[in-house]
């Protein structure tokens, strides 16, 4: 049975938004924005803060893995919580954590109180990020879901392309502390306004936190990303990071098991899992989210130690991808309705496979080659996580948005940290940079094939919970 009130077709009228809604839509995004800036902000500040800090490289890196791991550790958690205790409140409570952490980063005076900081950080990211997904859905029309799923990617892709624009103007101008300090006002003014207009959403009845469930899938995430992470920057024959992969992935069934044991009070209830559309959504994610981080990672790598290039050079390379990205996420939202939310998947699906082929074909001709490829993949960026977030999102019970938000993006981060630790194995097996980086490319096009072939035979419509 379905979800009343979910099915999502163009035959539906057009809803306007109020001045109040558009208002509160532009708050949201200042907090989706902040977040996704920071992900890729500091990745230009890591040498000042190593010299300024008198620290090494490795250490400073946890300053964006530490971010990132708990991010993704904790974001599905988050996701729950926000629809048990409400997603204002939640959201507020994640931008104070983000905004205070983020004044004490930069006035932190050594490499262990700014990794504390970034931490702490990650777990406002967390709450932020799967909070601000459920009030944007909850505010934007269901006529006009599309809207908001092209708004949050647009503007998080937005927040990507820029972050290291911006945090190599903050740090050049100023100090690579300006890139926590202007988090502040940011955050308090998102605060503020979500306070203010957006009212609190909250499930009847007692709620209940599934601590057995929280327990297992957090030490399963963090020992695998962990493990990854280690394992791409030195290697996989460490007892250590393969101790830490093995384990973490054993917890995965007993993570299943804690689930089925919980019923309805699980973190990740079973009337989310079983709908068809979301885990066919989601298995795709997993997918694509690791040709979204190969590319990323891997097209610098090879504008830098190929071409010789600057590091600047390197994040200006990708450029091309981020800003397709961005704005076909905000055109992808119209296109839903009017095609249709799977036929925007799987197109977006198709363009991001054949890119990172023609990524794979054309790596080792210079840089100017490989722009045609990405600019394809930053299309099918656009469109394909648009839509699926949208689709994802709209298959379960309105009351479980924010949960499903967080887990779709885990989902992203999860295939995107698998599927690197999987190409980075390629690439130091392989003779030399450039045949791995092609090698890594035509794994990752692999998958794309793989996640467009689930969306094509899975993803029926937009109808929801009633195709579980």
């Amino acid at each position: 049975m379905g979800w009343p009130g979910r099915l999502v077709t163009t035959a539906q009228p057009v809803e306007r938004l109020d001045r109040t809604a558009i208002v509160t839509l532009a708050a949201l995004s200042l907090g989706i924005f902040t977040v996704a800036n920071d992900f890729t902000a500091l990745s230009v500040a890591v040498p000042p803060i190593e010299s300024d800090l008198g620290t090494t490289l490795n250490r400073t890196q946890w300053v964006i893995n530490g971010y990132t791991v708990v991010f993704g550790v904790l974001i599905v958690t988050a996701g729950r919580l926000a629809d048990l205790f409400g997603r204002r409140r939640v959201f507020i409570i994640g931008a104070t954590l983000f905004g205070v952490f983020s004044l004490l980063g930069g006035l932190a005076p050594n490499i262990g109180l700014l990794i504390a900081a970034r931490a702490i950080m990650g777990i406002g990211g967390a709450m932020m990020w799967p909070s601000v997904l459920g009030m944007v859905y909850g505010i934007v029309p269901a006529a006009r879901s599309g809207l908001a799923g092209g708004l949050v990617i647009g503007v998080a892709g937005l927040g990507n392309a820029v972050g290291p624009l911006v945090g190599g103007l903050l740090t050049d101008v100023a100090s690579w502390r300006w890139i926590f300090f202007v988090n502040v006002p940011v955050a308090l003014v998102a605060s503020l306004v979500v306070r203010r207009l957006v009212p609190e959403s909250k499930v009847a009845g007692q709620a209940h936190i599934d601590y057995p469930g929280i327990a297992t899938l957090s030490a399963a995430v963090i020992l695998v990303l962990v493990a990854l992470d280690i394992g791409s920057a030195q290697g996989f024959g460490s007892a250590s990071v393969m101790a830490m992969l093995v384990i973490g992935l054993l917890l995965l069934p007993v993570f299943v098991i804690v689930q089925r044991r919980q019923g309805d009070r699980a973190l990740i209830p079973p009337r989310v899992t079983t709908s068809r559309v979301f885990t066919a959504s989601l298995v795709s994610v997993v997918c694509m989210g690791s040709i979204l981080f190969g590319v990323l990672l891997y097209v610098p790598q090879y504008i830098e130690k190929e071409l010789g290039l600057s590091a600047f050079a390197a994040g200006a390379a990708i450029a091309p991808m981020m800003v397709t990205f961005a704005g076909v996420s905000f055109a992808a939202g119209p296109l839903y309705h009017r095609i249709g939310g799977r036929v925007v998947a799987v197109a977006g699906a198709v363009a991001i496979t054949v890119g990172v082929l023609l990524l794979a074909l054309l790596v080792g001709h210079g840089y100017p080659p490989l722009v045609p490829g990405l600019v394809v993949t930053g299309i099918g960026i656009g469109l394909y996580f648009s839509a699926i977030t949208t689709t994802a999102i709209t298959s379960v019970d309105p009351d479980d948005s924010s949960l499903a938000g967080g887990i779709v993006y885990m989902g992203n981060i999860a295939g995107g940290s698998v599927g690197l630790g999987l190409s980075t194995a390629i690439v130091l097996g392989a003779s030399d940079l450039l045949t791995g980086v092609r090698n890594s490319f035509l794994f990752d096009a692999a998958l794309g094939l793989i996640g467009t072939v689930v969306v094509v035979a899975l993803v029926r419509g937009e109808s929801t919970a009633a195709d579980a």
